[in-house]
């Protein structure tokens, strides 16, 4: 029973949230049909579906969104698994704070199209340039938030630890961690949007595949339905991936009491 109730919630969200993007498809349908906008200006959501379908078919799509898909994993994974292990290391350690941190910090601060030429002249137009691209936007966020979540552990939870005897091993993983994990999971999230928007600058900047490639190649043709559908694929792969983070968030952070906007004050 409480199974088919929590379907239904679920259900219920799911159905709120495409609320918003159907008005606006249908306004946008019937703006570029009454107002008869140029294609190569305002494409219609029946233009771009066909465009969809047609790519499909020819198996364009397919291909660029492989390769695009493959940069993407390799680079978040090499970012986000060496963010998350500096993040530990710093957070874990005043010491190497104090080296590493200020360091990483003003790293942060520079823009990705300000490093895409100096990755380009240093490592090609190859798949290295890009996928090191990608996992440099991935490397900060997460990094940020576990070095936050560690530092913000309650130090009331060490005077637990002490009274029950754990061992350095036992306190970092049955106790800083699991305290951090909120923090690290968020981490995560602005990671997987920081390494998509890492795909798209290396793919506009310099790419022969990919769907940031199939975007630049329609653009000089004028084929702005072809750049709608990969900016489509863009943005529905970001919010895949932030969704798939926030369902790992509810299977891990059930303990989590926190505030759900159910009872907030009109």
């Amino acid at each position: 029973m409480k199974k088919g109730i929590k379907g239904k919630k679920v259900n219920t969200v799911m159905l709120r949230g495409v609320v918003v993007p159907l008005i606006m498809i249908i306004i946008w349908q019937l703006v570029g049909t009454f107002f008869e906008i140029p294609k190569t200006v305002l494409p219609t959501p029946l233009d771009i579906l066909q465009t969809f379908q047609a790519l499909i078919v020819s198996g364009e799509l397919a291909s660029h969104l492989q390769i695009s898909l493959t940069r993407a994993v390799i680079g978040f994974l090499i970012g986000a698994g060496l963010g998350l292990l500096f993040g530990a290391i710093t957070g874990l350690s005043n010491l190497i704070e104090q080296y590493v941190d200020p360091t990483l910090q003003m790293l942060r601060t520079i823009p990705h199209l300000a490093l895409t030429p100096l990755f380009i002249l240093w490592f090609g137009l190859g798949e290295l340039s890009k996928v090191l691209l990608i996992g440099l936007g991935a490397f900060f966020p997460i990094y940020v938030n576990t070095l936050s979540g560690i530092r913000g552990v309650d130090k009331k939870l060490f005077d637990v630890a002490r009274i029950l005897e754990f061992s350095k091993r036992k306190q970092i993983t049955k106790l800083i961690f699991p305290a951090a994990l909120p923090n690290i999971l968020l981490g995560v999230r602005l990671s997987l949007g920081a390494a998509w928007l890492g795909l798209v600058v290396s793919e506009l900047m310099g790419a022969s595949e990919g769907i940031g490639y199939l975007i630049m190649d329609a653009r000089q043709f004028s084929r702005t339905d072809v750049v709608f559908v990969g900016i489509i694929l863009f943005a529905v792969g970001g919010k895949l991936g932030d969704s798939l983070v926030r369902f790992l968030e509810s299977k891990l952070l059930k303990w989590r009491d926190n505030f759900d906007g159910k009872n907030s004050a009109s």
